[in-house]
């Protein structure tokens, strides 16, 4: 911007000072042409009292060289005669013997100044001078030179001031700038002194009366989400209570329940924690992936589901916390478990890139019949929130990824979740495992079962 204001400036001041410079250099040159033109005259009119006394040569010889222009002047006599140097043709002196004022008369790059004296017995003589061309623009080059000078200082003031003018606008919008990528980043903490012009103080103002409401809303909407957290806490203390009755039977589903107190701790936990700015943040999906599966093999035992968990051997990091990782892989898997009937197998594959990882979720259920709808936040055609996809999608994007959902090899739905892994943050690998290679899970013997319950 400063150099847009600059730029402008220049232009602006340049215009002006053309603007007066040329009538300004054109006024000079006619007074050099005019002060020259007016000393040939005055020369002239010193030797008119000598031709009217006498026109005797010798004595006009002595007039003209008390001039000190001897060698610029001469004069034509009425009876043929001259003195000096003649310049101007004959005929053009008998043309002009007959006017009563100067002339100007043009030979080649000089000038002549040609004035007739009227003598006793209607005699005439003609007083020649000569103009050189330097004469006529003596001083010129000088006086533009000056005045360039003058017009270079001043558009040189007017940048100047133009300048300290926009350093003004610039440090004011620069730190608004500075101040609204730091507010979209989640720093909810930043304000800004108002400065500059009216119109940007104002939009400084602004900007702290959004911040301020923002921090209140987010406040509002913390405390919401907390006390809403807060009231689950009753039925589940309801169905601890029930639970406790059943006997070791019911071991599971108390496990179960106490991961869901857990979770509801948490988000208590994470509502009244203040907003900041989010940090660099990475997690192994592979490792992620294997402690889901453990947890969710249990249900899938119960229900006779076969399952699989391929490409989990080795670690593969992706720019997203553990535990938001957790929770879309929970919630996805909750939709496989929700959505599909008993004893429907499914995957799940964790793929990684050059400079991206997915995990795909696939099912042997009846599969999505409009995936874009089931995007869409808070849409579900089967009783829940519809929020579960929009969440992964989320968390997808915010690490430059996407999710998609196709039609899976088992015959039901493909839930894709990729992410763009950064290349510095990656693990450095010398070799990796045959394709082939998978950690699965098919029937699995009592002591398994009891250890990884």
């Amino acid at each position: 911007m400063r150099r847009t204001l600059a730029l402008l400036a220049v232009a602006g001041a340049s215009m002006i000072a053309l603007a007066f410079l040329i009538p300004l250099g054109l006024i000079v040159r006619e007074i050099a042409h005019g002060r020259a033109v007016a000393e040939a005259e005055r020369q002239a009119s010193a030797l008119v009292p000598v031709l009217a006394i006498t026109t005797n040569p010798e004595r006009l010889t002595r007039a003209v060289a008390s001039t000190g222009a001897k060698e610029r002047i001469a004069l034509h006599l009425p009876d043929g005669g001259s003195v000096g140097t003649l310049r101007a043709p004959a005929e053009t002196v008998a043309a002009l013997s007959q006017l009563t004022r100067a002339v100007i008369w043009e030979s080649g790059d000089d000038y002549l100044l040609l004035r007739p004296v009227t003598l006793e017995n209607g005699r005439s003589a003609v007083i020649e001078i000569l103009v050189p061309s330097n004469d006529l623009t003596r001083g010129v080059a000088a006086s533009w030179a000056v005045l360039s000078g003058v017009a270079v200082v001043l558009v040189a003031g007017s940048v100047l001031v133009a300048d300290r003018l926009g350093v003004r606008v610039v440090r004011s919008a620069r730190r608004l700038g500075r101040a609204a990528a730091s507010l979209g980043a989640g720093d909810f903490s930043v304000r800004i002194a108002p400065e500059g012009p009216a119109e940007l103080a104002a939009a400084g103002e602004a900007f702290n009366t959004m911040a301020d409401q923002m921090v209140q809303l987010l406040a509002a909407e913390r405390e919401m989400a907390a006390d809403l957290s807060h009231r689950l806490r009753t039925p589940l203390t309801a169905l601890r209570l029930s639970l406790d009755h059943l006997g070791p039977e019911a071991e599971q589903s108390r496990l179960a329940l106490s991961r869901l107190e857990s979770e509801v701790d948490e988000i208590i936990a994470a509502a009244r924690q203040p907003s900041r700015a989010p940090g660099l943040v990475h997690c192994d999906a592979a490792q992620v992936l294997r402690e889901r599966l453990t947890f969710w093999s249990a249900l899938a035992d119960d229900q006779q589901r076969p399952w699989q968990l391929i490409g989990a051997a080795e670690p593969v990091r992706i720019p997203v916390a553990a535990a938001e990782l957790s929770a879309v892989v929970d919630a996805l898997l909750g939709n496989v478990f929700r959505h599909t009937p008993e004893g429907a197998a499914f995957t799940v594959t964790l793929h990684q890139g050059s400079d991206t990882a997915g995990i795909l979720i696939a099912d042997a259920g009846p599969g999505i019949a409009d995936p874009e709808a089931a995007l869409r936040r808070g849409a579900s055609g089967s009783g829940s929130t519809g929020l579960g996809l929009d969440i992964a999608r989320q968390l997808a994007e915010g690490s430059g990824g996407t999710l998609r959902i196709d039609v899976s090899a088992l015959g039901g739905a493909r839930v894709q979740l990729w992410f763009r892994t950064d290349q510095r943050d990656r693990t450095a690998r010398t070799a990796r495992r045959p394709a082939g290679k998978r950690w699965s899970r098919g029937k699995r013997s009592s002591r398994e079962t009891a250890e990884r319950r």
